[in-house]
C-alpha cells in the first residue's frame, strides 16, 4: 500500500482523557543528559498525547530490533503514533573500523544521532533519550529511571507497550525491563495499556510454549525494517546486527510450525507481561520460572512419548 507523509497538524487523534492527563502535568526527565526529538516538529505534550504504541529500549538500536511491530503499526498512519524511549547513552559500546578511536562522549553523540535518524525515517511521534549510563540503569537503589518511565507512560498513555523481556541475556536490558515493569505497576488502572509485550534481543523467545508465545507478524514491512537497522552503522561495523535481526525474523517465520506451510515471512516473538502489570504481587522471577518449567515439561513429554513402552 502507498504510505503518505505525516505532518505536525495530524494531532489530536487520542481520546479526550489521554490529552487531559498529558496537558495537566509537564513531563520531567531527571537526567542532565536527557534529550527529546519530535520528528514532525510538534510540541512535546501533544506529541506524547497522540501516542498509541510505545517502546522502551535500553540502548540506541534496541527499539528497531525488538519493537518493529509497533513501528510498522504506526508508520504513515494518522490515527496511530509510535513513541520510542531509549534509556541509556550507549557510551560503553564496542567500536571498530572508523569508530574505533572515538571517545565515549563522541560515541554517545554518534549513537544518539543514529537513533534520531531512525526516528525520522520511521516517522515516530516522539523519540526520548533518557541519558543514563548503563551503570546507573543497573543500580537497584537509583529510582530515577523508573520515575522517568512512569512520567512518560502517564503522559503518553499508550494502548500498547513493547519492552525488553525478563529472560534477556544482557544485564542492562534486564535492568531496564525491571524499571519499565516497576513504572507500569505504578500506573492507576485507568492508565494501564491494553498489551505489554516483552521482546527479544539478546536471547530468542522461541523456547516459550506455544500457548504463551506472542507472535508479531512483520512480513509486510516494505523494507523499512532493513532500512532502520542499517542506520546504526556504529553497531553494524564488525557485528552485523542488521543481517542477524532480519535472519532471526525469517527463521521464526519458517521454524515456528513444523507441520504446514509458512503463514508469514518475518515474525518477532514476544512474552506477555500483562499478568505482572495487573497483579503487583506476582513475583517476576516465579512468573518467568513457570514459563521455563512449562518448556522443560514440554521437552520431557516429547522425549517420553518417543521411548519404548515398558
Amino acid at each position: 500500500c502507498q504510505r503518505s507523509p505525516r505532518s505536525a497538524r495530524a494531532l489530536g487523534q487520542g481520546d479526550w482523557r489521554r490529552q487531559a492527563v498529558t496537558l495537566a502535568v509537564p513531563l520531567v526527565l531527571r537526567h542532565a543528559k536527557a534529550h527529546v526529538l519530535v520528528p514532525d516538529g510538534a510540541a512535546l505534550a501533544p506529541a506524547l498525547a497522540r501516542t498509541t504504541h510505545l517502546a522502551v529500549g535500553a540502548h540506541p538500536d534496541d527499539l528497531e530490533f525488538m519493537a518493529l511491530h509497533g513501528i510498522l503499526s504506526c508508520h504513515a498512519r494518522h490515527d496511530r503514533w509510535f513513541c520510542g524511549v531509549t534509556c541509556t547513552d550507549g557510551a560503553g559500546s564496542t567500536r571498530t573500523g572508523r569508530f574505533a578511536h572515538l571517545t565515549d562522549a563522541a560515541m554517545v553523540q554518534v549513537r544518539r544521532d543514529e537513533q534520531d535518524a531512525a526516528a525520522r525515517l520511521g516517522q515516530y511521534g516522539a523519540m526520548l533519550h533518557l541519558g543514563y549510563t548503563s551503570a546507573e540503569a543497573k543500580t537497584p537503589g537509583d529510582v530515577r529511571l523508573a520515575d522517568d518511565l512512569q512520567g512518560i507512560l502517564e503522559q503518553a498513555n499508550p494502548r500498547h507497550v513493547y519492552m525488553h523481556n525478563l529472560a534477556d541475556k544482557q544485564p542492562t536490558h534486564v535492568a531496564v525491563a525491571m524499571a519499565t515493569l516497576k513504572a507500569l505497576r505504578r500506573l492507576p488502572v485507568a492508565l494501564r495499556p491494553e498489551t505489554v509485550w516483552a521482546c527479544e534481543v539478546w536471547r530468542d523467545l522461541d523456547w516459550l510454549p506455544d500457548g504463551a508465545k506472542v507472535r508479531m507478524d512483520v512480513s509486510d514491512d516494505q523494507g523499512l525494517g532493513a532500512k532502520l537497522a542499517a542506520l546504526f552503522a556504529s553497531q553494524n561495523t564488525g557485528k552485523r546486527y542488521d543481517l542477524a535481526v532480519q535472519g532471526r525474523r525469517s527463521a521464526h517465520a519458517t521454524f515456528d510450525e513444523p507441520v504446514g506451510l509458512d503463514r508469514a515471512t518475518q515474525v518477532i516473538y514476544g512474552m506477555d507481561l500483562m499478568p505482572l502489570v495487573v497483579d503487583a504481587e506476582l513475583d517476576p522471577v516465579r512468573y518467568v520460572g513457570r514459563l521455563i518449567d512449562d518448556f522443560r515439561r514440554d521437552v520431557e513429554s516429547a522425549i517420553r512419548r518417543s521411548l519404548p513402552q515398558a
